[in-house]
């Protein structure tokens, strides 16, 4: 196994770690899961570009890689789910998860379908990478502001980050962009479908 298969299969092990990390209450578990997830997020960059600079592209980091990230991005989208809990935005957050995991499942179905009716792996187009970094700098930005405050807490301060109504924007743009990679994937892939058996 090459070396950006290996980043890959480590941001899939990162991703429950990151995830209890998260949901844990403990001092500065924010944190700690801000520096993970921003870790595991390197990988991607880092093994895509590893795997087309030292032509160590193969069918597995195709498939694996996406995946991976839609493991570390869900995760941190339920985490949330659960943060919020019942709170005003909470519906927002369920409905933004919903679309996210729609989309996964959707798009990870044709590409099974693709393997097994066409021989083909379809790797991530530019829209799914978009949809990938959105989601990336959102969880990113919104894990930021929990940390802020968490450490603000834990010295003593009064003063805290209120900024609710910004990490909902960025989750909607993210949600947004996964409907339309999502729609372009199943227009893709719609001879796939019609040729499976």
């Amino acid at each position: 196994m090459n070396t950006p298969n290996k980043l890959t299969l480590a941001r899939m092990i990162a991703t429950p770690i990151f995830m209890a990390v998260m949901l844990i209450d403990f001092p500065y578990h924010y944190l700690i899961s801000f520096v993970l997830f921003i870790a595991a997020s390197l990988t991607d960059m880092i093994d895509g570009k590893m795997a087309r600079k030292y032509n160590m592209v193969t069918d597995f980091g195709k498939f694996m890689d996406p995946l991976a990230d839609k493991m570390l991005t869900t995760s941190a989208y339920l985490g949330f789910m659960f943060i919020y809990g019942k709170g005003t935005l909470s519906w927002q957050i369920v409905v933004i998860t919903f679309i996210v995991l729609f989309r996964e499942f959707a798009v990870s179905s044709i590409r099974l379908v693709a393997v097994t009716a066409g021989g083909k792996v379809v790797a991530a187009n530019m829209w799914g990478k978009c949809k990938t970094v959105s989601q990336m700098v959102g969880i990113i930005f919104a894990l930021g502001v929990y940390a802020f405050n968490e450490i603000i807490a834990i010295s003593g301060g009064s003063f805290a980050l209120h900024l609710d109504t910004v990490i909902i924007a960025l989750f909607w743009l993210s949600a947004v962009l996964c409907v339309i990679s999502g729609a372009i994937y199943i227009w893709g892939g719609r001879q796939y479908i019609a040729n499976a058996k």
